[in-house]
């Protein structure tokens, strides 16, 4: 089961006003590092709701998506497992 988890990021902007995720801050205040940034593209979270500009992002070695919906962020949380 999925659901929609609202979290803080931390995001460098660039001069032509890129985004680019640095860290995620989950909701009880862990943070997760983003090693890598492989995609950004307009998509819908099918599993969770909403839709914006979908980060295919790299975790600890584990691919996740990062959703922006302006001006929120949120992830795509499992109810039952470890989240990321």
């Amino acid at each position: 089961m999925t659901r929609r988890v609202n979290v803080e990021i931390i995001a460098r902007f660039d001069l032509e006003g890129c985004i680019t995720p640095l860290e995620i801050i989950w909701e009880d205040g862990r943070a997760f590092v983003i090693d890598k940034v492989v995609a950004s593209q307009r998509a819908a979270s099918l599993k969770a709701g909403g839709q914006g500009t979908r980060y295919t992002v790299m975790i600890g070695g584990r691919q996740a998506y990062l959703f922006y919906e302006n001006p929120m962020w949120f992830v795509e949380g499992k109810t039952d497992v470890r989240e990321i």
